[in-house]
């Protein structure tokens, strides 16, 4: 099999083996004991001495493959925001059960010539024949038609590298197109998942994630002609080839799509059951357009944080949280906030508990309803927020969502909340993050989804007339269970519930690619993480290990991790605290569960030098390559 774009089997097996030595070796542990205002004077700590530092880029991504491909695409003379194109669409085909074409996402993008800092918004859309009560008496919403929305990967990553990238987007699909054609060495991590329930929804997603009942064993040749073939159409024809039915080209990927979610039937544990189809049309997706926003934007202990904004909770809850904390001496062990001590995860807990609460209530999208963006975050809200943390005693009951409004408009009075009913939301714990900077100071961090691991568990494609079947070769999503699945009622406002289904409107999110600043505005980190709800927790995690625990970059993302993603005392506890730590929670009157929390991938900065540097996250196949590479 001749080699395609570089990407051979044998040098991405020797890079899997290298992967470790690309991370940082940071080998201090976690326990900083100084106050945590004085951390913050001193500043960030310093990568260590023995750190990889790089002139020509770096990237940082959860899978080698994904890594191998923005290299490359630094190496021919791209810069940040093709090779962040070039990693999604590459991890489409290594990491399917994750994201791609058939989803979307947030990149994050801080440009060095100009110093703005905005975002591409490629979250899906409900069809315009969506209604509030669509999931109504709908069991495994999450698995059938009725849960895909419009993606918008495929127009926003174009749009972008039109406008921003230095190379032509059938370049920048290269080596994804290689790795979906010539084939990929199977990962332990798409080995483990390939016969989960989700990835035998449909005979074709069988047939190809688990031949035969069994999963292909690590190391197996994995080819995707299909999922080749389309994005040769993309690479060829451009963006309208995905969103618009053009047969004298050969463009009939939206048709794929629209009959994709149009299924009737699925398989639940092996036993076939109706469906729901989704509503979407090739309208529907003819009329898909990304949105360029600005962050949302605050500062935590001096530092100024950007991060997506809605339809993103995610900047909004993580300055939540951090905003709640600010007033706690965080990294302080003398008075019991050293990193891990039990006081300090309480009250990082309840903060988590009342800012999801908020959440709950606004957060949704705010090009159709009246986010409370500055209110959520105003130092006087939070203050009073934070008056109901008290280090040591858990919040009961439960807290409830308060009103920001007053704190946002001049001379707004508060209202009695009504007695309303919580709105429910479906499943999101898939996901995959990235982060690439470049030899000219651009940075990007990039989320992207198709929402639960395989989406629907169906690929994008239809019948022809001859009964075989057309696939296109990539999973569709089912993000539109981030909308409140039940219809229901704003407490504040008594208006409809702001994340309930509407036409065309986005749903709320959990994504959160991040950056910090500088005082000068210079970015200095860019990081974010997988992982549903538990995504905003990841990056307020990593934040206060950074900057009141004095913790290098690589020691901050691989330490233990907590999260609350609800309003419910029920902590999800890392396995990397000791076991008296869950104890000492469970005293206090927590429910706590042990499992991993989230997966960060980032790249640090140095502003005076322009060196930049990466940490990967061991959760999941994290890889770092920076530029030069390495002598052999």
């Amino acid at each position: 099999m001749p080699p395609r774009a570089g990407l051979t089997l044998a040098v991405l097996a020797a890079l899997m083996l290298a992967a470790p030595a690309t991370s940082l070796a940071d080998a201090a542990r976690p326990g900083a004991t100084a106050p945590a205002k004085a951390q913050a004077k001193r500043g960030l700590k310093a990568p260590p001495v023995d750190t990889p530092l790089y002139r020509r880029g770096v990237v940082a991504v959860a899978n080698p493959y994904g890594a191998e491909a923005g290299a490359q695409i630094l190496q021919r003379g791209g810069n940040a925001i093709d090779a962040a194109v070039a990693i999604a669409y590459a991890l489409n085909v290594v990491e399917p059960q994750s994201a791609g074409i058939g989803g979307g996402g947030f990149m994050l993008v801080h440009l060095a010539e100009t110093g703005e800092t905005f975002s591409i918004d490629t979250r899906e859309t409900a069809p315009a024949g969506a209604t509030r009560d669509m999931f109504a008496g709908v069991s495994s919403a999450s698995r059938k038609g009725v849960a895909v929305g419009v993606p918008g990967m495929v127009r926003g990553t174009a749009q972008i590298v039109a406008e921003h990238g230095r190379l032509p987007l059938r370049r920048v699909l290269a080596p994804a197109i290689a790795l979906a054609e010539d084939g990929f060495a199977a990962t332990q991590r798409y080995s483990d998942v390939s016969c989960n329930d989700r990835a035998l929804n449909s005979p074709e997603t069988r047939e190809f994630f688990c031949p035969g009942g069994v999963a292909p064993a690590p190391g197996t040749l994995i080819r995707n002609l299909p999922l080749a073939n389309t994005l040769k159409l993309i690479a060829r024809h451009g963006p309208d080839c995905f969103y618009n039915y053009m047969p004298d080209k050969g463009c009939d990927i939206a048709e794929g799509i629209v009959a994709g979610q149009a299924r009737s039937t699925i398989i639940v544990n092996g036993v076939e059951q109706p469906g729901k189809p989704g509503s979407m049309t090739l309208a529907d997706l003819a009329a898909y357009q990304p949105a360029r926003r600005a962050p949302i934007e605050g500062s935590y202990r001096g530092y100024t944080i950007k991060a997506m904004a809605p339809p993103s909770s995610g900047a909004l809850t993580v300055l939540q949280i951090l905003g709640m904390l600010e007033r706690f001496p965080l990294g302080d062990a003398s008075q019991g906030f050293g990193f891990g001590s039990v006081k300090t995860l309480q009250t990082m807990a309840d903060a988590m508990r009342l800012a999801f609460a908020d959440r709950a209530i606004w957060m949704a999208d705010a090009d159709f309803v009246p986010v409370p963006t500055v209110g959520l975050i105003n130092p006087d809200y939070l203050a009073l927020r934070s008056g109901l943390i008290t280090p040591g005693q858990r919040i009961d009951p439960n807290p409830v969502a308060d009103d920001p409004r007053p704190y946002e408009i001049p001379g707004f009075k508060r209202s009695k909340p009504l007695a309303v009913a919580l709105p429910v939301t479906g499943p999101d714990n898939g996901t995959t993050h990235f982060s690439v900077a470049d030899r000219w100071g651009n940075v990007v961090s990039y989320t992207n989804t198709i929402e639960s691991s395989h989406g629907i568990g169906t690929f994008a494609g239809y019948t022809l007339t001859d009964g075989t079947f057309r696939n296109f070769g990539f999973l569709l999503n089912n993000e539109l269970t981030d909308f409140n699945t039940t219809p229901s009622t704003n407490p504040f406002t008594g208006t409809d519930g702001y994340n309930d289904v509407q036409p065309l409107k986005r749903p709320r999110s959990s994504m959160t690619p991040t950056m910090l600043f500088d005082p000068q505005g210079r970015p200095i980190l860019a990081y974010g993480s997988p992982g549903g709800a538990t995504i905003i927790n990841s990056v307020v995690n990593v934040t206060i290990n950074l900057v009141d625990h004095g913790m290098g970059l690589q020691e901050a993302i691989d330490a233990g991790r907590i999260s609350v993603s609800s309003a419910n005392p029920s902590i999800t506890l890392e396995s990397r605290f000791p076991a008296e730590t869950a104890d000492g929670l469970r005293a206090l009157g927590y429910s706590v569960s042990i499992g991993d929390v989230g997966s960060v991938q980032a790249v640090g900065r140095l502003p005076n030098s322009g060196l930049v540097y990466g940490a990967a996250d061991d959760r999941r196949e994290g890889t770092v390559i920076g530029l030069p590479r390495p002598r052999p």
